[in-house]
């Protein structure tokens, strides 16, 4: 979950590594006629660096946020022609490519993930994404979407909200605050994060309230990840968007906690593993590794941009390349 401290541009977020992620896409998209899907389109702010850097650009942009589909498509409308825009989760890559024209295998240039919540989404309050001021208790990324943190909070027995906030939060004291949740609904029902707030402080003991951030940031990123589905939709995105790459097509992830970094980590592990049975001595022809790593682990940002920008400050950049057959495997920096 990034940090709620930070810098706003007009549109309400400053996008992240913004110039590494144009520095690692720009070979594949170079060609004429390239394609760029951005997964996870938020104010527009990477889309549109991309759609002036490179003016032949094909852009598809995909977001759950119909209010961030409205603003990104009011900041973009200078490259209309050039823009297919999607309201959907980014798990949906294969229909919005069937949407716009193009097959789901072997058929774009580049794809961009940036995960979690948005700047702007953190910053609408009455979204009640943010525990630092009282909303709420909403957070749906898609406003369309049928559950909330309330329904959650309200509905889910107690070994259920342990288990959220310790799979999803990774909250030590998880089954404390589940059973305060429990406890208080029995009073009237929570509305408020300000009640969820203080339901987390009274069940953190005040020695560990004062290390590791704020006492309810792990509670809010576990309720958040519940109510969006986040971990399933990445897990069922990754290797959408890796089939749809065409020969020398590149993908860029950029995620914000160890949840999601892991499961970028391990599918990128398997994609660029050789497909040789276990325990051979050479490499079968055709059995090569299908992906090749752009970067080495996890790239951060520079204590210049997280300066500019702390919500920078957590992000884990992964990036790999499809490789061209009987091309040889290439790592490292781009």
């Amino acid at each position: 979950m990034v940090d709620e401290s930070g810098p706003e541009s007009d549109h309400g977020h400053v996008p992240v590594l913004l110039e590494r992620c144009v520095e690692i896409l720009a070979p594949a998209l170079a060609r004429p006629g390239a394609v760029l899907v951005d997964g996870t389109l938020g104010a527009g702010g990477h889309a549109e660096r991309f759609l002036t850097a490179f003016p032949e650009l094909r852009l598809i942009g995909l977001d759950r946020d119909p209010g961030a589909l409205a603003i990104a498509g009011a900041r973009l409308a200078p490259f209309a022609d050039r823009i297919a825009l999607v309201h959907t989760r980014y798990d949906g890559i294969a229909d919005a490519l069937a949407e716009a024209g193009c097959a789901t295998t072997d058929s774009i240039d580049g794809v961009l993930l940036d995960l979690g919540v948005s700047s702007m989404q953190l910053d609408q309050i009455d979204r009640g994404f943010s525990y630092s001021k009282d909303a709420p208790l909403d957070m749906r990324m898609d406003t369309d979407a049928p559950l909330t943190a309330a329904e959650i909070l309200n509905t889910y027995d107690r070994g259920a909200l342990t288990d959220i906030l310790r799979r999803f939060g990774e909250e030590k004291f998880a089954q404390r605050i589940a059973g305060l949740i429990v406890e208080q609904r029995q009073k009237a029902p929570l509305t408020t994060t300000g009640e969820l707030v203080e339901i987390i402080y009274r069940g953190i003991p005040a020695p560990a309230r004062r290390t590791g951030g704020h006492p309810a940031k792990r509670t809010f990123q576990a309720l958040r990840i519940a109510v969006n589905a986040e971990l399933d939709s990445l897990s069922e995105a990754l290797p959408a968007a890796l089939a749809a790459l065409r020969p020398g097509g590149r993908i860029v992830v950029m995620s914000y906690q160890s949840l999601e970094d892991r499961i970028v980590k391990t599918t990128f592990a398997a994609a660029t593993a050789s497909r040789s049975p276990a325990g051979l001595p050479i490499e079968l022809p055709g059995y090569e590794p299908e992906f090749s790593a752009i970067t080495r682990g996890a790239e951060r940002a520079d204590a210049e941009e997280i300066e500019r920008n702390p919500r920078s400050a957590p992000v884990r950049l992964r990036a790999l390349q499809r490789v061209a057959p009987g091309n040889p495997r290439r790592g490292g920096k781009s």
